[in-house]
């Protein structure tokens, strides 16, 4: 007996897989199913990381970034209403502590207003401390599109949807092979051989490994670096009404340390970004010498070490030292203590990183036959996550010639 053949197999049941399965199911007349490595959705970058609705302040005009991060927000909060999803927009304040930020700042606005922020406001010292009591800064902005919410909760109900209108998630089905028979491509998975017509993948921290099993050359390395953070203790949270943060260095592409208020709870003080020694490394004796080698042998990666050493062993040094990390928050909230700080969680962010050493910074999508490979879907990917949904869905009708509904 034959095996099935779905009409699409879409690797990676993150917010990014699964705004993808959920539209396609929903739009069109095919067969469909999800492959995720984990036991559950969302165990990886979706399910670790902030839960912060981004606004499109950072980002560069025109961008897919700019583009997807504006119109996936606000169909993001249209979903979460819907679905009655947790989420609050409350609104951030970003705090330039030195004179020296404040053109880096005045850039931030500029962006914020071509990308179609509107009700941005500059604040004095005076004014920040109005929106954020214990913060110390010399210039500020506050943006009010941006929020929280429950990305664990937004990636179920895409599943969930998406089981609605007849697509599978299988789940612990690790893909670790894949070759053609006749007009489909067979997959290995931990969950047997899975036959399908067509591949979509968004295997997020494994993306350019998956890619490569598929016979494509993805022309990057994901690189894992670790975002640690502490937690405010409860009787401490009151230095912090909702979210501050610093204003980025522009060199590199990670935001700062930073405060954030959680949709159930508590508040959070970070990211640092440190190279991790796994590829899902959420610790730091978390090793595998597979993930190591592979980036320690791409010359990629000595390019990128040359430019930043000197930020990365600061950014490890603070990941030893509690105090370090202390006064990097101190540098926004002078008040906060090492006694206010526990340990929390972490989070991998699979940065993509090019054979020239730079750090890949905006969408990274490569199709081939048969074949659509999401290679890099940074932050706001999770806030964008329905206008990425649509746009992969759109070139997957495309390429593989897929009927919709009528």
């Amino acid at each position: 007996m034959t095996a099935k053949t779905y009409d699409v197999a879409i690797i990676g049941a993150g917010i990014v897989g699964g705004a993808t399965a959920m539209t396609l199911a929903r739009d069109f007349d095919l067969s469909l199913v999800v492959l995720e490595a984990e036991k559950e959705p969302a165990k990886h970058q979706t399910g670790n990381n902030s839960g912060v609705i981004h606004s499109g302040l950072y980002y560069k005009p025109g961008s897919l970034k700019a583009k997807n991060c504006v119109e996936g927000r606000t169909e993001l909060l249209e979903f979460c209403e819907r679905e009655n999803i947790a989420h609050d927009i409350c609104g951030k304040v970003v705090v330039a502590t030195q004179t020296e930020q404040i053109p880096a700042l005045d850039e931030l606005e500029r962006r914020g207003k071509a990308n179609g922020l509107e009700g941005m406001k500059r604040l004095t010292p005076e004014g920040i401390r109005e929106h954020e009591p214990h913060v110390k800064g010399v210039d500020g902005l506050f943006v009010p599109q941006t929020g929280i919410v429950d990305y664990i909760g937004v990636t179920r109900a895409y599943a969930r949807i998406m089981q609605e209108h007849g697509g599978e998630l299988r789940l612990n089905a690790t893909v670790a092979g894949c070759h053609q028979d006749g007009d489909a491509m067979v997959l290995h998975t931990a969950d047997g051989e899975i036959r399908a017509k067509n591949i979509i993948n968004c295997a997020g921290l494994q993306s350019d490994r998956v890619a490569r099993l598929c016979g494509v050359d993805p022309g990057l390395q994901i690189v894992p670096f670790r975002g640690e953070y502490y937690e405010i203790k409860p009787e401490r949270h009151d230095l912090v009404k909702n979210l501050i943060y610093p204003v980025p260095d522009p060199r590199f592409p990670f935001l700062g340390v930073h405060y954030t208020r959680m949709i159930h709870g508590g508040v959070e003080a970070g990211p640092n970004a440190v190279l991790a020694l796994k590829r899902e490394g959420y610790t730091k004796w978390s090793i595998c010498p597979k993930d190591m080698a592979q980036y320690l042998t791409y010359g990629g990666f000595w390019k990128m070490a040359s430019k930043y050493w000197r930020m990365g062993f600061e950014e490890m040094y603070r990941s030893f030292s509690k105090s370090a990390f202390t006064r990097e928050l101190q540098k926004i909230i002078p008040d906060i203590t090492e006694a206010d700080l526990a340990p929390g969680g972490a989070g991998v962010r699979a940065q993509a990183l090019l054979p020239d050493g730079s750090l890949a910074d905006d969408f990274r999508i490569v199709e081939k036959e048969k074949m659509i490979h999401v290679l890099n879907a940074p932050s706001p990917a999770a806030t964008a996550s329905p206008a990425i949904g649509r746009s992969i869905t759109e070139m997957a009708a495309t390429r593989f010639e897929l009927k919709r509904k009528a």
